[in-house]
């Protein structure tokens, strides 16, 4: 029992001291993002000002986030002042991921991001998906661990919005 205990904090010691100084613990405040998409675009959160923008971590494995494209996808095309970026997060060739999106077709863009060097203001995704709601200013609105519906982020984003005077 005791050799149990010490492999699993020497396992906790490790991964603490792995993942030190390579991402923040916490998304920042108004975090930056600038990838190419699969269809060689630039996209950055910068140019999105003005719109809440949903940055959704997922990969072609993953069941949850396959089961949640298609109703970001709708999302994305219903409304004029959300924007989606998808952010595969995962070992794959660019070119697979192509094949996978193609058989897999949304409405938003879609960037492979390196696992070893992810987006620095993010944190490393602890589970996929991983979903972040931007407002309009840039800063974090909310956090989502696990799928999530367009409902779902409807909701945050009415909870989130200022009111117009």
């Amino acid at each position: 029992m005791i050799r149990v205990l010490i492999a699993v904090f020497a396992l906790l010691a490790w991964t603490a001291l792995a993942s030190a100084g390579t991402t923040p613990a916490k998304v920042a405040a108004t975090p930056k993002l600038e990838v190419t998409t699969i269809d060689k675009e630039k996209f950055t959160l910068a140019a999105q000002r003005g719109k809440w923008v949903v940055v959704n971590f997922w990969a072609t494995w993953c069941g949850p986030c396959l089961k949640e494209m298609p109703d970001l996808s709708q999302l994305d095309e219903k409304r004029d002042d959300v924007v989606v970026i998808g952010l595969a997060f995962e070992e794959i060739e660019a070119a697979d991921l192509a094949k996978f999106v193609a058989a897999h077709p949304v409405a938003y863009p879609i960037a492979l991001v390196d696992v070893y060097s992810p987006p620095a203001d993010f944190p490393v995704p602890r589970g996929l998906p991983t979903t972040y709601l931007l407002d309009p200013e840039g800063r974090v609105a909310e956090h989502f661990v696990g799928p999530v519906t367009g409902k779902q982020i409807e909701q945050s984003i009415a909870a989130h919005a200022k009111p117009v005077r």
